[in-house]
């Protein structure tokens, strides 16, 4: 078999340009423009199993919509002809499922936004859909028998999930959905955050949130709730923060330490984050190992005191900060409402109205929280500066994750979405 030496290969590229002209020139523009990406929010609908795909910025208008479980019927039969995999699926439905099945939890894109990776509860999966065809890519079945909140790294390479009853994160490549790593967390792992510079991994603990157990004198029989820190190249675990010791500290007996939704600040010097039950936030700073500050937020009259009522536990569920790190987006469940609370004197602006807010995320550009209002199945955007809503914009049926991602600058959804 000949080789093409370098100099003769040269002498081939330039004959085949002058042959072609301008075709090579159109061709390579395409395959610049297909290479050109498109910054969106995906919108998970659990109970839908679909993820609306909107603008991230501006009006957050609806861009197009993808089924996430395409095989449904085929997950289904599975489940069926496993009695012990039916008896959870069962229990999630009417548990923290509020009697619906719970098809999409959490999602991100790809690097490439070619695909969206999908973290789906009922089936106990993560799978990647292509986002040209809607056909899945891959499908990992993540230990126990439910998914939950996910994470990306900071180079888009990996995603963290939760396995809810595997008391475990998984660690994927999100290209091909190897299993990189994995490591063992408090009971019920949830919240999953990487640093900003892709050493280390939160992962937050919430334990049984779906039993009527709410009093606090009953606190203890939720589980082992406490953040896990661990190193991402090894999976090794760091630290074990357990918030009993910290709150018990400054006098909060009666709170319940399950860490919910949370948020560092622009350094990563500070924690902010929700706490089963609570109406408000906590800080904690992370080099003095301590809770700094406790924000308590109003309470609506209409919302009921029977803490049983409170969907998993949740009395606010979602929080997020603004890229100056002075403000933070906090999302009042159950209590119906949404609102931006300056970061220096944890003052709160306005309460924005909304129906059971389940998430609050930061806009594209910034500007603007972006809450899920599950209860009204629509996204609402909230201005950070003024702390009032500037749009909301209809979704599928009960939205609760919102994240930011990519999509190829020419997308569409497909036709089977």
């Amino acid at each position: 078999m000949s080789v093409l030496r370098p100099r003769r290969l040269c002498s081939v590229a330039v004959a085949l340009a002058l042959t072609l002209g301008g075709t090579a020139t159109a061709a390579t523009a395409q395959s610049s423009a297909a290479a050109e990406l498109r910054e969106v929010m995906f919108v998970g609908n659990n109970w839908d199993g679909t993820a609306d795909v909107i603008k991230s910025t501006g009006d957050f208008a609806k861009i197009g919509r993808i089924n996430v479980v395409p095989d449904k019927e085929a997950r289904l039969a599975a489940i069926n002809a496993d009695p012990i995999k039916w008896i959870y699926f069962l229990a999630i439905r009417n548990g923290v499922g509020e009697g619906h099945d719970q098809f999409v939890d959490d999602m991100y894109s790809t690097p490439d936004g070619k695909s969206m990776v999908v973290s789906r509860p009922s089936f106990a999966d993560v799978v990647s859909i292509d986002l040209a065809t809607g056909n899945i890519n891959w499908r990992f079945a993540v230990s126990g028998y439910r998914s939950d909140h996910m994470a990306v790294s900071p180079d888009g390479t990996r995603v963290a999930v939760s396995a809810s009853t595997g008391n475990t994160v998984h660690v994927l490549d999100i290209n091909t959905g190897k299993q990189l790593g994995s490591f063992a967390t408090g009971d019920k792992p949830h919240e999953n955050i990487f640093t900003s510079d892709g050493k280390y991994i939160w992962n937050m603990a919430i334990g049984d949130v779906n039993t009527a157990l709410d009093d606090p004198w009953l606190d203890w029989t939720k589980g082992n709730r406490y953040i896990t820190v661990v190193d991402a190249a090894t999976f090794q675990q760091v630290k074990v923060i357990d918030m009993r010791q910290r709150l018990d500290a400054i006098g909060l007996t009666d709170y319940s330490d399950a860490v919910r939704p949370a948020a560092f600040s622009a350094d990563e010097s500070k924690l902010y984050f929700q706490v089963s039950f609570f109406n408000g936030f906590l800080e904690y700073d992370i080099a003095s190992d301590r809770i700094t500050r406790v924000k308590t937020l109003p309470k609506n009259p209409a919302t009921s005191t029977d803490r049983t009522t409170w969907v998993n536990d949740s009395r606010h569920h979602g929080i997020s900060i603004n890229p100056a790190g002075t403000k933070l987006c906090i999302a009042g469940t159950m209590d119906d409402y949404a609102t931006v609370v300056d970061r220096a004197t944890l003052q709160e602006g306005p309460l924005v109205t909304a129906s059971k807010p389940y998430w609050a995320t930061v806009s594209g550009d910034g500007k603007s929280c972006v809450i899920s209002e599950s209860g009204a199945d629509q996204v609402t955007a909230i201005d950070f500066a003024a702390g009032l809503k500037t749009v909301s914009v209809p979704v599928g049926d009960h939205p609760q994750r919102v994240r930011l991602g990519h999509v190829e600058a020419n997308w569409s959804a497909p036709s089977a979405s």
